[in-house]
């Protein structure tokens, strides 16, 4: 299974992934969404959204972004305000 195979994971941010040492779905559940995206942040794109934090969150759990509970999107929303 590649990255591109997960819901919300396009060919930039599969590029961006791959960057920072991430090239597997396996790989990605492991880290989490959270770290990736620090890494991202911190390695390959300062200006990252809170969309990629979301896609990222969605890819983990195997739904589209557009499907996280509305609990989650506070706490990733809590987590990307306090960067």
């Amino acid at each position: 299974m590649e990255l591109t195979d997960l819901p919300n994971i396009g060919p930039k941010l599969a590029d961006n992934l791959r960057q920072v040492g991430v090239g597997t779905p396996e790989q990605l559940r492991k880290l989490g969404p959270r770290e990736a995206f620090l890494r991202i942040r911190a390695q390959v794109d300062p200006a990252a959204c809170f969309h990629q934090l979301t896609a990222l969150a969605g890819a983990e759990a195997g739904i589209p972004k557009k499907a996280l509970s509305q609990e989650e999107k506070v706490a990733l929303r809590a987590f990307f305000d306090s960067l």
